[in-house]
């Protein structure tokens, strides 16, 4: 039975750059990679109180949150199918990791982070972001 969970691509500008975060997990599956923040859905919890929960406890950041896509990922060899809700925000705050789940944090250009090794199916979620920002349709 597949599980919802929540995905966010937190964005940074760092002069006229754009940089995205991403965590290195402490945690199975795929520990000591590289992710966007998020994780699964309470029970009676809505997708963007989810979202903003898990940002906060992974990161310590705030953001308000725009829906961007959905994802399937569906890993047979893990038994594992989650369908991923993608949200997207500008973070404010002082970045802090949690150690139980996150072992580092970075803020990466996208280009970069593109070509990283991920967990899940993250790269093709910054992909879409990337995409989107490509054509300047960065709106709910």
């Amino acid at each position: 039975m597949p599980k919802v969970t929540v995905g966010a691509v937190l964005t940074r500008h760092f002069g006229n750059e754009l940089r995205l975060l991403l965590t290195k997990r402490n945690v199975e599956p795929f520990k000591g990679y590289w992710c966007i923040p998020g994780g699964h859905i309470e029970q009676d919890e809505d997708a963007v109180t989810a979202v903003v929960r898990e940002v906060k406890e992974e990161t310590n950041l705030d953001f308000v949150p725009r829906f961007l896509s959905y994802l399937d990922e569906i890993f047979p060899e893990r038994n594992t199918h989650n369908v991923v809700l993608l949200f997207q925000g500008e973070a404010s705050g002082e970045a802090k990791a949690e150690p139980a789940e996150v072992t580092d944090m970075e803020w990466f250009p996208v280009a970069v982070a593109l070509k990283m090794d991920l967990a899940f199916r993250h790269r093709e979620a910054i992909q879409l972001f990337a995409d989107r920002q490509k054509r300047g349709d960065d709106r709910d």
